[in-house]
């Protein structure tokens, strides 16, 4: 079966390593990846203690499906405690790193402590050792992956690490592995470089072992088929999912500068015809796709940028290939802070890969600094005599690579979107939930999104529900209660099967279920898979309620609940929170205040503790 049956136990306090057996009744209970990792968590730690203290256990997880011949089979998790927002963190990433620490032979890595000296983390399957990473401290993303893997003569050697944004703690700051892949929201980053811990980097040989090979191998070729015959796999493979952008511009959902706005102009400029256009001196932004391990999809970009370009012009070391523009990063760059200019929207990406930061809070942070700026709030003098203003591209550079850096201005943009607002006394600009940026997607336009949004257990988030189909279809609040709770707890089943999300459009609980039969054996009915997803949300949500979170924090910025959207198919509409949310507790079976009822817990087998309500 495809648990590797082990854990890796790392103590920086004390620089020791070692390997125990997976606990395996947790395995049953909670899959892998996401769900397994989350009970570690918490099970392990307080979760009102600091996600900075050396005490915050950092998880590295694979799933069961991690590394075998599914498709998109090479996922893999990170958990922890979010620096950003003070919730649950879990953030999932691509590339190749998460099969190959399958093949190293482990389910999990449980990192505690703190170095007193920077440190990086070698597995080469049982052969585990904390090695010195003062050549690397200070360094970039980039910098390290190459470094590391020439110092251990083996480009096979897959590597994730911190940049210097990690390092010096910008809450938003992520994992790379693979150069441009990355464990990107939440801060699960600066939690990294707390513990004074650049890099993993792991060789693996051991392979993984199936409860049925030919069994698995009819499901594999069952599942690659319907993923090839999808329309939207297809557009996956053509466009990316940067073509997202014309279509919520269209629909009137998509966040312009600042969520002041639903429609941006300029997005002929950005979107995925703009990236394959041929320009007079004969430049193409876009080179080709990518896929990550396994992957039939193949959503990645790889893009560069134009050499005559002000972003690179004079800086050499830019004028290569890397990740290009995906929906999320397009829209963080541009329609929310007003930019068109697709070069420098490709060159913040890069920043963003280099450093080790989220582009999704950098951007909905930028545009909250802009919106600061043009308000007269902050000036000249706090920003480094740069003008922040909605549209500027300079700006856009200038600050991505300051914050990085931790330079100037760049310190304070570091500190969040809500943390920034704050601080200048004009909190109702920040657009978050639980202190973490909205993706591309307005709430009041989507309100099933909306409802995702205030509910997700990591902060706001688009990858945690689909409301899609029923959101497209109807503009208001009604009905989207039980898609909303339906699907958040089929994607943190699939979240734990080490699988992408994207293949959600071909397939349903029963590919994935035959796929996981296949591995773990035929106990896996659909419904465990599904009641497993549904258990995995609610321990997510105990313990944020033990980490003080309430009901008041299930809501969306004042900006979406009473200024009306002002274009597009949902206008004059504000986000209907107050209409949905009791009926999506109903349906969790929760308490009017948002806690999982006894009969709830007793239910999916979770040991109540302090936050359960005492309800029948």
């Amino acid at each position: 079966m495809s648990w590797q049956g082990r854990v890796l136990r790392v103590d920086l306090d004390q620089g020791s390593t070692r390997i125990e057996a997976l606990n395996q009744d947790w395995a049953e209970q909670y899959l892998g990846a996401r769900g397994l990792a989350t009970r570690y968590l918490y099970e392990e730690v307080d979760p009102l203690t600091d996600p900075l203290a050396p005490e915050m256990p950092l998880i590295f997880a694979t799933g069961p499906l991690t590394g075998t011949r599914a498709s998109t089979g090479g996922r893999w998790t990170v958990v922890t405690k979010g620096a950003l927002t003070g919730a649950i963190a879990c953030s999932n990433s691509g590339g190749k790193f998460g099969a190959e620490l399958k093949y190293a032979g482990y389910d999990l890595v449980i990192i505690t402590g703190r170095s007193e000296r920077p440190v990086y983390l070698s597995i080469v399957d049982e052969e585990v050792q904390l090695l010195d990473a003062s050549p690397w401290w200070g360094r970039t993303v980039w910098d390290t992956e190459e470094g590391i893997k020439t110092a251990h003569t083996d480009p096979q050697t897959k590597v994730a690490s911190i940049g210097v944004a990690g390092e010096q703690g910008v809450r938003y700051a992520c994992i790379v592995n693979d150069l441009h892949r990355a464990a990107g929201r939440s801060g699960v980053g600066a939690v990294m470089g707390a513990k004074h811990l650049k890099a993993i980097a792991v060789r693996g040989t051991r392979g993984v072992r199936l409860a049925n090979t030919s069994v698995f191998m009819d499901a594999v070729t069952d599942t690659h088929q319907k993923l090839a015959d999808n329309e939207g796999r297809r557009e996956l493979t053509e466009y990316g999912t940067n073509a997202m952008i014309d279509s919520m511009n269209a629909f009137g959902g998509l966040p312009t500068r600042n969520f002041q706005e639903v429609t941006f102009e300029g997005t002929s400029n950005i979107n995925p015809a703009a990236m394959s256009e041929v320009r007079p001196n004969g430049h193409v932004n876009l080179l080709t796709n990518k896929a990550c391990f396994g992957c039939t999809i193949g959503c990645g970009r790889i893009a560069h940028v134009d050499k005559a370009h002000f972003s690179v012009r004079d800086r050499a070391q830019y004028h290569h290939a890397s990740g290009g523009l995906e929906y999320e990063t397009a829209f963080a760059f541009g329609p929310v802070i007003g930019v068109d200019d697709i070069d420098a929207l490709t060159f913040a990406g890069f920043l963003m890969n280099e450093h080790g930061m989220d582009p999704i809070s950098f951007g909905v942070t930028l545009a909250a600094a802009m919106e600061l700026f043009e308000l007269g709030v902050i000036g000249l003098t706090e920003t480094d005599n740069i003008e922040l203003r909605f549209g500027s591209a300079q700006a856009l550079v200038q600050m991505a690579e300051k914050t990085g850096l931790q330079e100037g201005f760049g310190k304070k943009l570091g500190l969040g979107a809500k943390r920034l607002c704050e601080h200048y006394g004009r909190p109702e600009l920040a657009m978050v939930v639980k202190g973490q940026e909205f993706a591309g997607y307005d709430g009041r336009a989507l309100q099933g999104m909306g409802l995702g949004y205030a509910t997700s257990n990591r902060g706001a988030c688009h990858l945690r529900h689909d409301v899609f189909a029923a959101d497209m279809a109807d503009q208001s609040g009604e009905g989207k209660a039980e898609p909303c709770k339906n699907s958040q707890d089929v994607i943190a089943m699939v979240d734990s099967t080490g699988t992408c999300l994207f293949t959600m459009g071909a397939w349903g609980t029963s590919e994935f279920g035959a796929l996981v039969r296949a591995d773990l054996g035929d106990a896996w009915t659909d419904e465990r898979l599904v009641q497993t997803g549904e258990r995995i949300w609610n321990l997510e949500r105990l313990f944020n309620l033990e980490a003080g979170f309430t009901v008041a924090d299930d809501t969306l910025p004042d900006r979406l609940l009473t200024t009306p959207a002002p274009a597009g198919t949902a206008a004059g509409r504000v986000a209907e929170i107050d209409r949905m949310l009791p009926e999506y507790y109903g349906l969790r079976g929760w308490s009017a205040d948002g806690r999982p009822t006894t009969t709830t817990l007793a239910r999916l087998g979770i040991p109540p503790r302090s936050q359960a309500a005492d309800v029948a």
